[in-house]
């Protein structure tokens, strides 16, 4: 294990800083489905049936996802639709188990203005991404390397880009063991065709996570450390500012503590890999970034369960991000053998 730590902290030192609007393809960073979405948006270690999770870390690519299917449906915010698609397929137990996922949104039609302010037409918006992952067991040990290839397309207005991505992945994951931990590298390729000359960088992430299944409970604890590639992800507030008695402004200056809070999230499964699944996440960055001030908004916490039929597992979560903001996320799971 101290190697993974040692790891860890290479990744973290090196990487190139990258988060918000600092880059194109945004939308690799969605969340892949509705267990991910109900536990906070990022789990890392998540060794089941569900082919969704290796769009996150390509290493949890396992037997379990033979022939299942899973398809993830929400209607985002402004109305934009997404979805995801994935498969799993095992060649055979050397071979072991072969993914493909299909990421598409839909920013729906614009209404299209000059500098003049003269109509130009509607014009729309949608972006794909397919991709194709293997992971491989290093023998003689609890470690798992996987990987994912992506292929991008992204149309805006008449504005057109293709690129290109690779995941990587590292879970270290022993059936007879509680504490799961996992290392993962994503986003990391270039345009091929940027939409106007300009060349962007890819949305670069890593990622650490941590979970332990109780021994007495029917319980799964889920920690996943996001954005690792920049540390200083906190922010001054305006709204958060504050006046003394003698009239000076104290403007709003967050804290190591606070810092490192937004970096983190929580999940919770109740009855994991049973018949019915709760599940509840919390988000300490989309808490912070999207909160407002004196207001209970319930920001960053979010919740879903999943239902098992027969060869069919329906999956609902819900995800709270303002007053104005939430969204809800349905995915069907069908076992195909």
């Amino acid at each position: 294990m101290r190697y993974f730590f040692c790891l860890i902290f290479l990744f973290s030192a090196f990487a190139k800083a990258q988060i918000g609007g600092t880059s194109t393809y945004q939308f690799l960073n969605l969340v892949s489905g509705t267990k991910q979405a109900a536990l906070g948006g990022r789990v890392l270690t998540s060794v089941d049936y569900d082919p969704t999770t290796a769009f996150y870390n390509p290493a949890t690519i396992n037997p379990k996802m033979d022939n299942q299917l899973q398809v993830n449906y929400a209607n985002w915010l402004g109305d934009i639709n997404y979805g995801t698609a994935s498969y799993a397929y095992t060649w055979d137990r050397h071979v072991q188990t072969f993914h493909v996922g299909v990421t598409y949104v839909n920013y729906g039609t614009f209404a299209g203005y000059n500098e003049q302010g003269i109509s130009t037409g509607d014009f729309s918006g949608n972006e794909t991404a397919i991709s194709a992952g293997y992971s491989y067991n290093i023998p003689w040990s609890d470690f798992y390397v996987g990987a994912n290839v992506k292929f991008i397309s992204s149309k805006l207005d008449i504005y057109t880009s293709l690129g290109g991505a690779l995941d990587l992945g590292l879970l270290y994951y022993n059936e007879d063991k509680a504490i799961r931990a996992a290392l993962v590298v994503r986003n990391l390729g270039i345009q091929f065709t940027p939409y106007n000359e300009l060349q962007e960088d890819l949305p670069l992430e890593i990622a650490v996570g941590f979970s332990n299944t109780m021994k007495q409970l029917p319980v799964r604890l889920h920690v996943t450390l996001e954005n690792l590639q920049k540390w200083n992800l906190a922010f001054s507030n305006t709204a958060n500012a504050q006046t003394d008695l003698d009239g000076n402004v104290i403007e709003d200056e967050p804290g190591f503590f606070n810092n490192m809070l937004r970096h983190t999230v929580l999940g919770v499964e109740l009855f994991p890999e049973q018949t019915f699944e709760i599940r509840l996440g919390y988000s300490f960055r989309r808490s912070e970034e999207l909160r407002i001030q004196d207001t209970r908004a319930f920001s960053g916490l979010s919740a879903g369960f999943s239902l098992k039929m027969n060869k069919m597992r329906f999956s609902y979560s819900h995800a709270r991000y303002s007053l104005a903001a939430h969204t809800s996320f349905i995915g069907v799971n069908i076992d195909l053998q």
